[in-house]
This record gives structure tokens, sequence and C-alpha cells, in this order.
């Protein structure tokens, strides 16, 4: 388990997420259901993903969480935006947001970038011992035609007869 404290971007996706808190509490009240509650709860969702993931075991899954993070991040800037368009938020304020936003958003693709990285340098379970790899392909060859046959009364056929499907 990674300690996401020292993770770079759930720093900065938290003073982000503080920074919109601060910035929505003069949002009207009849925004509260809607705008703040939205970009509160996507600008939240940031750090809450790099953390979450950051607790996963495996490199695809923390990727998983980076990825719905940065998502959320992209749908903060729009709210970010819309909320500038209503003029709920200040010149200074949006330009503030706006720019942690970027700065985020670039730190969060490094670190998108390096955990890919890593992930490709370390070897699968079975790549660590070949000839394990070898018999692992070898069983697999063998046994994917027997599961092949066993399927082919299930697999769904065109008038004409060809599988809709393809099997291999």
């Amino acid at each position: 388990m990674r300690d996401f404290r020292k993770i770079d971007a759930w720093r900065l996706a938290d003073d982000f997420a503080v920074a919109v808190y601060e910035g929505t509490q003069s949002f009207p009240r009849c925004e509260a259901y809607g705008l703040t509650s939205q970009l509160r709860r996507a600008a939240t969702s940031v750090p809450a993903n790099i953390v979450e993931g950051s607790a996963r075991l495996g490199h695809r899954e923390f990727l998983h969480f980076l990825g719905i993070a940065r998502g959320s991040l992209a749908e903060s800037q729009y709210f970010i935006h819309l909320a500038t368009r209503l003029k709920y938020l200040d010149e200074a304020t949006s330009v503030r947001l706006a720019q942690q936003g970027r700065q985020l958003f670039a730190c969060l693709h490094g670190l998108i970038g390096a955990v890919e990285s890593e992930a490709r340098r370390i070897p699968f379970r079975g790549q660590q011992q070949g000839k394990q790899v070898e018999e692992s392909q070898a069983q697999y060859d063998s046994e994917v035609p027997a599961v092949r046959s066993s399927l082919s009364p299930f697999v769904l056929q065109s008038s004409s007869g060809r599988p809709l499907v393809p099997l291999s």
C-alpha cells in the first residue's frame, strides 16, 4: 500500500478541494443542492480517488482510480467555468481555481505516466519463472480448442450458419 500523503498529486488535489469549498461559500442558497453540491462533490472526488487507488494492490487498479480522479477534475473545471459565467465566482477566485486545476491536471497526468511506466517494468508473476510461463502457455494452447468445441452449440449464428461472434 502506498502512503497517499506522500503523493504530490494528492496534496494538490486536497488543496484544490479546500479552495473549491471556500470559493463556493458565497454561492446563492438556491444552488445549495445544485451547482454548489456538484462542484464540491467533483472536487473532493479527485483526492478521494487518489487515496482509494493508492490503497489498491495492483498498478492497473491504481491507474483505474487515477483515471476517475482525472475525470472528476475535468468535471470540476467545467463547473468552475459555469459558475464564472453565472457570476457566482468573482474573477480573482475563478482565475485562482482554474490555475490550481491546471497545475493539478499536469501533476496527475505525470503521476499516471509514472505508474504506467512502472507497471510496464514489473514482470507478471509467471514471467519471473520462464519455465512456468512456457508450461502455462502449452496448457493454454491445449485447452483452448477443447473449450471452443464445447461452446459451439452456444455460439450465436447468422442465417447463413456463420458465427456472429468470432471465437478466435
